[in-house]
């Protein structure tokens, strides 16, 4: 991903806190000559964020994932396999509007973390049943409500033969974070007042997305 110098995250967390905040990712890789992409959920391993490096902080930092068996793709991902992971945040249209000077032009301010790697296909009954757990505890403790998987962890069995689960250590991360940064601090205002105003909960996102990065 092409990543103009001044989009580019100011601190490691930035890129974190986007992956954490996003975690319905596309997983792309390639198979019979064509590109295949599939969302699914993907957390971070929480275990390997102390060795994360890069402007990203999420170089070397192992991502899992997970995805239904009968789903193509699942038959064209092997271990040792290049892929990618994009991660979408909030965006918006940016109508010249309101920026309130001429001339101007219109433009599209997003968010997005793209982690490119190495694929480990997880075989196992036992380590697939991990990363799904993993990913229930993530999902609850973020945006749940802390239900307890306890007492349907046999139910989990049943659904085991369906899911394939992975995980991909990144190599190569991006992140882009484009909030108006090149224009005046009294247009960027202007900016994340209309979308406070807009009544959409996406546009409104963006707004405190820009005021806690720009």
């Amino acid at each position: 991903m092409y990543v103009p110098k001044g989009y580019r995250p100011q601190d490691p967390s930035w890129a974190i806190d986007a992956v954490r905040s996003n975690p319905l990712a596309v997983l792309v890789s390639s198979g019979d000559g064509s590109p295949y992409a599939t969302h699914l959920p993907v957390i971070l391993d929480t275990s390997t964020l102390d060795a994360g490096t890069g402007e990203t902080g999420l170089e070397g930092v192992t991502f899992l994932g997970h995805l239904n068996r009968q789903n193509p793709h699942w038959n064209h991902l092997a271990s040792g396999q290049r892929a990618l992971l994009i991660f979408q945040g909030p965006h918006s249209y940016i109508t010249p509007s309101v920026y309130e000077v001429s001339p101007a032009a219109p433009t599209w301010n997003f968010v997005s973390v793209h982690a490119q790697g190495s694929l480990e296909v997880i075989d196992d009954p036992a380590g697939t049943l991990d990363i799904i757990k993993a990913t229930v505890a993530a999902y609850e403790s973020d945006f749940g409500s802390d239900w307890d998987m306890a007492h349907s962890l046999d139910y989990f069995d049943e659904l085991l033969p369906g899911v394939g689960a992975f995980r991909l250590k990144a190599d190569s991360v991006q992140g882009m974070f484009k909030l108006s940064q090149e224009k005046t601090p009294e247009v960027r205002s202007r900016v994340v007042h209309a979308l406070d105003a807009s009544g959409s909960t996406t546009k409104q996102t963006l707004a405190a997305t820009m005021r806690a990065y720009t």
